[in-house]
């Protein structure tokens, strides 16, 4: 494979997505990413924001992006309150 082909591959990634409340922001997590996290106003502004740090985060791991942990699932866990 050359260079031009290795930077064309794509990743796919899931990110958690939640509402913020307080500071009436979207937050985004990319699970298995240290440092792949990120806030916007809008749903598309997060969207950006997400893919932007996520290539910051990877460039940091190089070649060993399949090292990192890959995401399963979420899971909904009832306790009583």
């Amino acid at each position: 494979m050359n260079r031009n082909q290795k930077e064309c591959e794509m990743s796919l990634f899931t990110a958690y997505v939640e509402w913020d409340a307080e500071t009436e922001m979207y937050v985004g997590i990319v699970p298995g990413i240290p440092g792949a996290h990120t806030q916007g106003a809008t749903l598309d502004e997060l969207q950006v924001n997400l893919k932007e740090v996520l290539q910051l985060c990877l460039e940091e791991y190089g070649d060993s992006i399949s090292e990192l942990p890959r995401f399963v699932g979420l899971q909904q866990i009832e306790v009583d309150s």
